[in-house]
């Protein structure tokens, strides 16, 4: 088994085919005007109305219009169809309209409809408190191993150098900067915090889903004296790192601006369905898309 890229026909076929039977599994908080906003990523830099302003790679679009004071007015999508639309189709269905900063039209470009590389929903939400998610990625894993194995016979020690000594990059998936043991890996660490939460917690509701190239780990019970503030995840941050000994970025805990892959959407770049799993065994091959070949 290796990974690569999915194709721009591969992306469209899994948003057009298979996505839509996903859509009933969705967790409950994630809906059409429930998160703050939804965002997609591009693998090429599409342009948009206004000459001046530079060609988007990313795009963030708040799901409700907001008046002076930030109070919600007018929601920017119906229902979730219209997300869907919005992700199959980023430049006809831009939430921004004709605004001169939405994207440009491609029927009037010579370059293509953009496809959507990787689809995310912002952790700051309308309806409950900041949703609570710790990543571990594969690729902080392999650095850390590569960094054991071989950093003393290495002078260059960037990341490249160090994954290459430690024959990282030849590893499956041939190319990319961990190997599928560091994904194990990582796997296993998602599992590990859950039953911390749980544990330490008590927490009833919680969620492990597979990034694509790593977990994202959910509390979602709700805390109703802290709501999960930024002083609460600075003590999760440092319980999980420094008490547990566990890789997790702790940007992403404490940052409320994070956005985070929307479950059952595709990571391109490695051609797997981002979904929540029940198991440390989770095999990755099982998340190939089936419009995708081998």
């Amino acid at each position: 088994m290796t990974w690569r890229q999915a194709t721009r026909e591969e992306i469209y076929a899994y948003y057009a085919e298979e996505f839509p039977g996903y859509l009933d599994d969705l967790p409950e908080f994630i809906t059409a005007t429930g998160p703050k906003q939804y965002a997609i990523a591009f693998r090429e830099s599409h342009p948009v109305r206004k000459d001046e302003v530079p060609d988007k790679e990313f795009i963030r679009r708040d799901t409700w219009q907001t008046d002076a004071s930030g109070d919600r007015t007018t929601p920017e999508f119906d229902d979730f169809e219209d997300v869907v639309e919005f992700i199959r189709h980023p430049a006809r269905n831009d939430p921004l309209g004709r605004s001169e900063f939405a994207l440009a039209d491609p029927g009037v470009l010579e370059q293509p409809d953009p496809r959507p590389d990787a689809v995310y929903y912002a952790l700051d939400h309308w309806e409950r408190p900041w949703v609570l998610l710790v990543d571990i990625d594969a690729k902080e894993i392999a650095r850390d191993r590569a960094d054991e194995m071989v950093s003393a016979a290495v002078d260059d020690q960037d990341n490249d150098a160090l994954l290459d000594a430690a024959r990282i990059l030849d590893a499956a998936p041939e190319g990319y900067p961990y190997a599928f043991e560091d994904v194990d890996r990582a796997i296993e660490y998602g599992f590990e915090v859950r039953d911390i939460f749980e544990d330490d917690f008590d927490a009833e509701e919680t969620m492990v889903v597979y990034s694509g190239q790593g977990v994202h780990v959910y509390l979602l019970d709700s805390d109703p004296e802290h709501r999960y503030d930024e002083q609460s995840r600075e003590v999760l941050n440092d319980l999980l790192l420094e008490t547990y000994d566990i890789p997790i970025d702790p940007v992403v805990t404490a940052d409320r601006r994070r956005v985070a892959r929307l479950p059952y959407s595709l990571h391109a770049d490695v051609c797997s369905i981002v979904q929540p799993i029940e198991s440390p065994a989770f095999d990755v091959r099982s998340a190939t898309p089936e419009v995708i070949g081998e």
